[in-house]
């Protein structure tokens, strides 16, 4: 039952994502003491989807990562239930600081609201040699058989996986499916172990039916 549920659930979230303030989010900016801050930082986010709206493929993930990487790093916030907690593009853009998983999740939704299709990026977990800690980064597909570009936190530069060579794939993830993979191309399906809880499908179901 719990499959069939979720499988609903999935079809349900296959519909086009679009960055939109509640008035949860507005009462929030109204009251921070950092508000012209947060409202610089969400006009220039709907600039920069304007712009890049019809830009080509590389232009649009190369600016999309570079805007994205600006906002700073930060361990997950203190408050939060969970240790390792997966913040909404919006609980990104408006606390303005997250981690390698939060950066990957906003560059994933800003580019499925500029034209990218769901089913040609990949949420990554990947080794870096010489760290004992994971870390996220989001893949850009053509094919299963081409060769993975990377978004990264830690780079500028939107360049192809085999030209990271400190990174170590693991496996790779998203909406529709889930892969093993190489430097070079996807492999073979696969199944994430996301441990006790699913922060994956708690994430998609807090954008799509929740709006946080």
């Amino acid at each position: 039952m719990k499959q069939i549920i979720f499988l609903i659930f999935l079809i349900n979230s296959a519909f086009a994502y679009e960055f939109k303030l509640n008035q949860k989010d507005i009462n929030y900016i109204n009251n921070s003491d950092k508000k012209s801050f947060i409202l610089n930082r969400l006009t220039k986010y709907e600039e920069l989807k304007l712009k890049i709206k019809d830009y080509e493929l590389i232009r649009k993930l190369s600016h999309v990562n570079s805007f994205i990487n600006k906002i700073f790093p930060a361990l997950d916030i203190s408050t939060q239930a969970s240790i390792d907690y997966w913040a909404t593009p919006k609980e990104f853009l408006l606390e303005g600081h997250g981690d390698c998983e939060d950066y990957a999740i906003a560059k994933y939704f800003t580019l499925l609201e500029v034209g990218i299709p769901k089913e040609k990026l990949y949420f990554a977990i990947v080794n870096i040699k010489g760290e004992k800690t994971a870390h996220m980064v989001l893949l850009y597909l053509e094919n299963k058989n081409s060769t993975p570009l990377v978004l990264d936190n830690l780079s500028s530069v939107v360049i192809p996986f085999t030209k990271r060579p400190k990174l170590i794939p693991k496996v790779a993830f998203n909406e529709i499916d889930s892969y093993l993979f190489t430097p070079t191309k996807f492999t073979q399906k696969a199944n994430v172990n996301f441990g006790k809880e699913n922060k994956w499908e708690k994430l998609l179901n807090r954008v799509y039916n929740l709006n946080e």
